[in-house]
């Protein structure tokens, strides 16, 4: 569906260092790493996209969150959900709802919501009933 997601960022060398720990958790693996121009990437370990990438404003202009702006990541289970939510806070993420089941959504919803270090919003949700155990 998606080729990539660009989340701007103020500050690369600080938005990559709280970014690479929470695609680490993810499962992603990074695909570029580019300071010199200011972005970088990661993409599933198979390859092929679509592309998470963080990176300057490419018109120069200050970075500015969106309001009503989301971009959420697939967990592949509630403990990944809850794992990149405390790295996100560790880094100087600001919390936007603890990990927790979210019904309204669905019955197996399980999601996290944080803030990057600019201010993006993210979120972090699996959607499958817990496993055996």
């Amino acid at each position: 569906m998606f080729s990539h997601i660009y989340i701007g960022v103020s500050d690369f060398a600080r938005a990559h260092a709280f970014y690479a720990p929470l695609m680490q958790a993810l499962g992603l693996r990074q695909r570029f790493n580019d300071p010199a121009n200011g972005w970088a990437a990661w993409q599933l370990h198979s390859g092929g996209r679509p592309l998470f990438i963080i990176g300057l404003p490419y018109d120069g202009a200050p970075h500015a969150p969106g309001n009503g702006q989301m971009t959420a990541f697939l967990a592949a289970d509630r403990a990944t959900v809850d794992r990149v939510h405390a790295t996100a806070l560790a880094a100087g993420g600001v919390d936007e709802g603890a990990p927790g089941l979210r019904p309204h959504y669905h019955a197996n919803y399980y999601g996290a919501y944080f803030r990057d270090l600019d201010g993006n919003k993210l979120c972090v949700v699996c959607h499958d009933a817990p496993g055996p155990g």
